[in-house]
């Protein structure tokens, strides 16, 4: 069988939302969606988990503060300067040098977290995206077999889909 590229247009967030959850009730292909505007609602109704970048944040905050301890105790060991009478591990500048490297590792994981996890930067345009869903409209792109399309289409209208097309997937949009 052939896999059919079902697209819809919705003018409302809800409708798009009760469509992503009736698709994840009946278990109906594979599919994507697309929005003009970040959705909260879309995102719980995909079922979408928390972003792992958090943990790569705080992976980056314990690799600096851990660099920054090894690099003041360190040194101070090794040259060994007693400035002052002070004892050769003086914390007070130590968590100065700890916090600047924890806030400077932490956010460099994490920019390259985002930029990792997200697929950032694609040369290609994802299959079915209309130039309206990052205007004004929500889309949903099902794939599923030519068995499944005709309900496919009708739990997409059912939702309130302004409008459903059906595209072979071999044949780019």
């Amino acid at each position: 069988m052939s896999t059919i590229a079902i697209i819809s247009s919705f003018a409302d967030e809800t409708q798009c939302v009760q469509a992503v959850e009736e698709l994840r009730a009946a278990q109906v292909g594979d599919f994507n969606t697309f929005s003009p505007i970040p959705s909260h609602k879309i995102e719980h109704a995909i079922g979408r988990s928390k972003s792992p970048v958090r943990w790569l944040v705080l992976a980056g905050g314990i690799s600096g503060v851990l660099t920054g301890l090894a690099i003041t105790i360190g040194t101070t060991y090794e040259w060994r300067l007693n400035a002052g009478g002070r004892p050769l591990l003086s914390w007070p500048p130590f968590i100065v040098i700890c916090f600047e490297l924890m806030v400077l590792l932490g956010g460099i994981f994490g920019f390259f977290g985002v930029l990792m996890l997200s697929g950032v930067p694609t040369t290609t345009m994802a299959p079915g995206y209309d130039g309206r869903f990052g205007e004004d409209r929500f889309g949903i792109v099902v794939r599923c077999d030519e068995a499944e399309a005709a309900r496919v289409e009708s739990m997409l209208k059912e939702s309130g889909a302004e409008e459903v097309v059906r595209e072979d997937e071999a044949q780019p949009r």
